[in-house]
């Protein structure tokens, strides 16, 4: 008896698992389905995307100044399913989320970013026609797989424009206007010369300096002024010699933008633009105190008065280990291989607002290959932003972005994971040394 229950035992015990490999095997190929239809639909775009791309690096906008592109990218996801809110707190960006998909649940709003300014004089050199582009086909992928007969998932996404990256913190603004209050997971990805799921974008903050003396002829009567620029001049050398006892990852660069007017004026009136930059928040607030005794210094040396106007201030970027463990898989399924060189891994790039957002919402931002060992913020890489090559790099990764987002919504269990690691790692930042 004991042995033909131990029989019955074992087969049922084998039904269970039979039925639990074949719910798994389901649910494994229903997500493949979904990811293919994603990457079919940016291939069925594929051309209209490219063209949306060019029609952006033609016509190059600065910071809060892209009604072209704000144009074009609305008009184009109105013309595919997208409900659109144009001028979205700012008057260059945007929200737009699919229509006739199925019902959103209690699933993620995840955010998937668009960037499309222009830099002064080299237009698209920081490739955001590219990041515009890849960010539209990500979502048109999304929408695609979220109007699908199988998907069985729940959630919302939401394309937004975010103007101004470069210089005018458009994501800071945003963020300040409650832009990213009801957002779950924001996305993006950025032109690069390398594959880089975790790349490292620094804290900057911006400074003007200006020193304030008293003018006087400088041949009959030099006493009776007070140098600006002698002050200005030793503000320089003093930031100069601070980077011998600098943390080697930490930067400050700057100008003088005013000198004096003539040599025979003793200046009045100088003045010094610089960025500081660390690879933390908290060691930013360690570098900008060090800097402002430099500043300091060289006005009680010189005699002069000054002020310091603090601009835009970025933070670095948290990448959310979670996000970028799924993107990475599944940047592999379409051929997108990661870098794994050490100095290419820990090169420290520039500095983003994305890195605001990912300290208010759990964020993904990696960086991909377009065909050029040139780096932003170059002519050479302005040119290459409008190739074929660059625009193909850049559908590969939407088509990565959009099947990370898919992940997500079948599996919310990923997003509260993400979550834990978003609070885990900005507590830990607080802590580090």
């Amino acid at each position: 008896m004991r042995v033909q229950l131990a029989e019955a035992i074992t087969a049922e015990a084998s039904v269970r698992q039979y039925h639990v490999y074949r719910n798994k095997q389901f649910k494994m190929a229903n997500e493949d389905r979904l990811k293919q239809i994603a990457c079919d639909a940016i291939d069925a775009k594929m051309t209209a995307l490219k063209a949306l791309s060019q029609d952006i690096w033609n016509h190059p906008e600065l910071c809060y100044e892209e009604k072209h592109a704000h144009q074009v990218l609305t008009q184009f996801l109105e013309e595919n399913g997208f409900s659109v809110e144009r001028k979205f707190h700012l008057d260059t960006a945007f929200r737009a989320g699919p229509n006739n998909v199925k019902s959103q649940g209690d699933g993620p709003n995840i955010a998937v970013l668009c960037e499309y300014d222009a830099l002064p004089g080299i237009g698209h050199a920081c490739g955001h026609n590219l990041i515009a582009m890849l960010g539209i086909a990500a979502s048109l992928g999304i929408q695609a797989a979220l109007q699908a007969p199988e998907f069985t998932g729940s959630g919302k996404l939401t394309v937004m424009g975010t103007p101004a990256e470069e210089g005018g913190g458009g994501k800071v603004a945003l963020i300040n206007k409650g832009a990213f209050s009801d957002v779950d997971l924001a996305m993006m990805a950025h032109p690069s010369q390398f594959n880089l799921k975790k790349p490292i974008f620094l804290a900057m903050t911006e400074v003007t300096i200006r020193y304030h003396g008293k003018a006087a002829h400088a041949a009959s009567h030099p006493w009776k002024g007070v140098n600006a620029l002698d002050a200005a001049v030793m503000c320089y050398t003093n930031i100069s010699h601070l980077r011998q006892q600098m943390h080697p990852a930490w930067r400050v660069h700057g100008v003088i933008t005013k000198g004096g007017l003539k040599p025979n004026i003793i200046p009045d009136l100088t003045e010094l633009h610089y960025y500081i930059r660390t690879p933390t928040d908290p060691e930013m607030l360690v570098l900008k105190d060090k800097v402002l005794g430099c500043v300091e210094a060289a006005a009680k040396a010189s005699g002069c008065e000054f002020e310091c106007e603090f601009g835009m201030s970025y933070s670095s970027l948290v990448t959310n280990d979670v996000m970028a463990t799924l993107y990475t898989e599944n940047a592999q399924r379409v051929g997108i291989q990661q870098e794994t060189e050490l100095a290419k891994v820990l090169k420290a790039g520039g500095s983003t607002d994305m890195g605001n957002v990912s300290r208010v919402v759990p964020g993904l931002h990696p960086k991909f290959y377009i065909g050029t060992p040139a780096s932003g913020h170059t002519p050479a890489f302005a040119t290459q932003a409008k190739t074929e090559e660059a625009e193909h790099c850049s559908l590969v990764v939407a088509k990565a972005l959009a099947m990370t987002a898919i992940d997500f919504f079948l599996k919310p269990s990923l997003v509260q994971q993400a979550k834990d690691m978003f609070h885990k790692d900005l507590e830990a930042e607080k802590t580090a040394d």
